[in-house]
């Protein structure tokens, strides 16, 4: 498939002057619904994929081609362009540019490689802490490196504001960005104090992973860069939640016909692009 036109559309939209907020997705059909829904980029977390494929927490269970798998099929079904959370690239600096190469192939529009020390170092359980700086700018090189699309956005991401302050953030993103990635991703970002501080360091898009919602207006954000602004990943909550409450409901005998919330025939023709297969039933099979 030809993957082109969604990342030419992600990188227009760091080009503009705006804020947009993405539409958490975990599947084909929630990134059909939001593209329906008129969203302008759609976003996998790692913590949401672990939930999806594994049913597991986010500890860093997922392998790679898990990973790309699931990315492959929301972007063959929908044109939204994804913004990919790659973790920490699945090992070290050779393991990050195999991972680039592996997303690039799936179809994202953007990723974000992080310099957490992760997975979980033994001995270390409850806590988190950085790579070594050197170590994160080998991890940014290597992503680079393993990027063939020019339009493919790599994001450099650090949660050093959370956990060292904002000297140490700074000096990360001002390393990050002379590499040439293309976007910075920060996470733990408090007051508009720590934001206008890093603005004032580097001249890349930023985008905003976990905030206080003091910190989500989009007329400031948009004013200090911040083109993404990620505001949680409620939707696989709530289909959590409806899947839950609808197998309860059954169990304990209510009949499929009294259940309320239950997608109408309409909602999954239309999530299930019913239409285009019926159209294609007739062309190919001889029907209609």
């Amino acid at each position: 498939m030809n993957w082109s036109d969604r990342r030419e559309k992600f990188r227009s939209l760091l080009e503009t002057d705006k804020c947009y907020y993405p539409a958490s997705v975990f599947d084909p059909m929630s990134a059909r619904i939001a593209e329906d829904l008129g969203f302008e980029v759609g976003m996998l977390a790692g913590s949401v994929a672990s939930l999806t494929v594994l049913g597991a927490p986010d500890l860093i269970l997922l392998t790679l081609s898990e990973f790309s798998q699931q990315v492959y099929r929301i972007n063959r079904a929908c044109d939204l362009p994804v913004l990919v959370d790659a973790d920490h690239g699945y090992g070290n600096a050779l393991n990050v540019k195999r991972t680039v190469e592996e997303l690039e192939s799936a179809g994202v529009a953007a990723l974000t490689i992080e310099d957490t020390d992760l997975p979980q170092p033994y001995a270390t359980v409850g806590s988190s802490r950085l790579l070594s700086l050197d170590e994160g700018i080998g991890k940014m090189k290597a992503a680079l490196a393993g990027r063939s699309d020019p339009n493919l956005v790599v994001t450099a991401r650090t949660s050093a504001m959370a956990l060292h302050g904002l000297e140490e953030t700074i000096k990360r993103v001002e390393a990050y960005a002379a590499l040439g990635v293309d976007a910075l991703f920060l996470v733990g970002i408090e007051t508009k104090e720590q934001l206008d501080a890093i603005t004032q360091c580097v001249d890349l898009p930023l985008i905003l992973g976990s905030s206080p919602d003091a910190l989500k207006d989009p007329e400031f954000l948009a004013r200090q860069r911040v083109r993404i602004c990620n505001l949680g990943h409620q939707p696989i909550m709530a289909a959590v939640q409806a899947v839950y409450t609808t197998m309860k409901a059954l169990r304990e005998g209510q009949m499929p016909g009294t259940l309320s919330s239950v997608a109408s025939k309409s909602l999954m023709q239309k999530v299930t692009r019913d239409n285009d297969y019926q159209q294609w039933m007739g062309e190919f099979l001889g029907g209609g």
